[in-house]
This record gives C-alpha cells, structure tokens and sequence, in this order.
C-alpha cells in the first residue's frame, strides 16, 4: 500500500477587462519644453502633461515637435499606467483567493481519500463515505456535487445570519 498526497487549485480564468479613461477625468496642460532642440524650445508649448484625476497619475511628454503627437505619446502611456494599476488590482484579488481555497496542502489538511482495497472514497469536509469507488472513478460523482453544494449553502446560510 502506497500513500502519496497531491494539492489542485481550480482558479477562473482571467476575463479581459478594459480601461474606462473618461475625458472628464484627465487635466490637459500644456508648456515649453526644455532641454536642447534648437529654436522651438521654450518658444512653442509643445509639452504636455496629463494628469488622472481619479487615480493621480501624472505623464508627460516633449519628445516631438508637435503638442498633438506629444499629447497621443501621453495618452498612451497613461492608458497603459491604468492599465497597469487596475490588472494589479486584479492580481492581487486573485492571489487573495487563492490564498483562502488552498491550504498548507500537508497530509494533516486532506480533503478526500481515496481507498482502493475497500472501493472507498471517503470526503473529510462534510464527513462523506461512498463505498463504490469505481463508479465515482468513473464519472459518477453527482452526489459528492450534491452533498458539498448543500454543506457550501450552509455554511453560507450561517455566516450570513452572523
């Protein structure tokens, strides 16, 4: 007879979200630019600074001679910064879950055993014994489905009347 243990973490697969970026939450300034570049600079306000209300970020940028390209080099960048803020976000939602559904994954924290000599599966969470574990091996598995959505509702049930 061989003992061995094994951990699963079932996670839902990412949905693609997009950045709501609202006009009305973006401050447009414009400025001289500084640094070299000859004749243009400090003479045209070709700088452009945008700031995220909501958020506080603030990008800029004078690379081009043009306010327009300067404002489209911006806007891209912050796109991508908010993007980046709000996938962060996401992860660490994830990574909050995830640390509540797995635990140490010891033998100590075992979920289900599976015995084959006596065709036994027995689920340590809701104190679940069938003794066909070939038909469970097999596909059959509605009443484990049934039995832990009837312990999940009520456990539930419980913490909402707390």
């Amino acid at each position: 007879m061989h003992t061995s243990a094994a951990s699963v973490a079932v996670l839902p697969e990412a949905d693609e979200f997009d950045i709501d970026l609202r006009a009305e939450d973006i401050r447009k300034d414009t400025y001289c630019s500084s640094g070299p570049g000859g004749q243009s600079v400090n003479t045209t306000y070709s700088a452009v600074r945008l700031t995220h209300i909501p958020s506080g970020i603030v990008v800029t940028c004078q690379d081009q001679k043009s306010q327009i390209k300067n404002y489209e080099k911006a806007y891209a960048e912050l796109r991508t910064r908010l993007y980046n803020l709000e996938y962060q976000k996401y992860l660490d939602v994830i990574s909050k879950k995830r640390k509540t559904m797995v635990s140490t994954g010891d033998r100590s924290a075992k979920i289900r055993t599976y015995n084959y000599p006596q065709s036994r599966l027995t689920d340590h969470r809701i104190n679940l014994t069938i003794y066909n574990l070939s038909n469970v091996l097999n596909g059959d598995i509605q009443e484990i489905i049934d039995k832990l959505q009837m312990a999940e509702n009520t456990e539930r049930l419980k913490e909402s009347s707390l």
